[in-house]
């Protein structure tokens, strides 16, 4: 139990304490943990410093928060390379998860200048621009902001979307894709991807601009990414 003589802060005793409930399968994977009164009332603190502590572990991805319904066990976070160029149907599947999608949104426009600049297109050139949530065994992982120069798939549609789009590319338009260039950042979720992402604000986010390429060097797609930082994280190896 708690030592409340201890030099140890009394939130992070309690973060220990839930870590080996955790780690001893007492509390299980996707389980509710017991809420924050109840663990007030247990413990003998505040539920502010019970909030504290669970708070720090979502952050680390132990616990995972939902609306309305509680908070939960998390499962090991996604590992997802960043030296290689596949799509998040092709990946999802690698590991072992059913990918699936949640189309929020399609529509042909005419692009912002800077998203015309980035796909080198013409003023009066058009896009697809697709807003799908991608689920993984049916849980939120991302919203991704897609964005596909007309001319590269004309006969692009809804039902073709909602599978891998690379796969797509490959096999029915025989284009080759050859890389990519991507930058991440950090952020807080802002409030219309938190509903879309099932997760409260403040939440830490995971933001990915990724521009795509075919082997002749046109590019094919901007995709702005917003991932769960308590469900994904990006590894990479560096060699010397």
């Amino acid at each position: 139990m708690l030592d409340k003589n201890s030099p140890v802060p009394i939130y992070v005793q309690i973060e220990e304490l839930l870590k080996n409930k955790i780690f001893d399968g007492e509390f299980k994977i996707a389980e509710n943990i017991p809420s924050e009164r109840e663990l007030s009332e247990q413990l003998g603190v505040s539920r502010m410093t019970v909030r504290h502590s669970i708070t720090n572990l979502v952050n680390s991805g132990l616990l995972y928060r939902e609306k309305g319904r509680g908070t939960y066990v998390a499962n090991p976070k996604l590992e997802q390379p960043l030296n290689g160029l596949t799509s998040f149907t092709e990946d999802m599947r690698l590991r072992g998860y059913e990918p699936s999608n949640k189309l929020i949104r399609f529509e042909k426009l005419i692009p912002s200048i800077d998203i015309a600049k980035a796909l080198q297109m013409k003023p009066e050139d058009e896009v697809f621009s697709v807003v799908r949530i991608r689920n993984a065994d049916q849980k939120p992982m991302a919203i991704e902001r897609t964005y596909i120069p007309v001319d590269i798939i004309p006969d692009l549609d809804k039902n073709m979307i909602l599978g891998s789009l690379y796969s797509l590319i490959e096999e029915r338009h025989h284009q080759k894709i050859d890389h990519a260039s991507q930058q991440m950042e950090a952020a807080l979720v802002t409030k219309e991807d938190s509903k879309l992402l099932n997760i409260e604000q403040p939440s830490a986010v995971l933001i990915i601009e990724r521009k795509s390429f075919l082997s002749t060097g046109v590019p094919f797609e901007l995709v702005r990414s917003t991932y769960r930082a308590d469900r994904y994280k990006f590894i990479t190896e560096i060699q010397r």
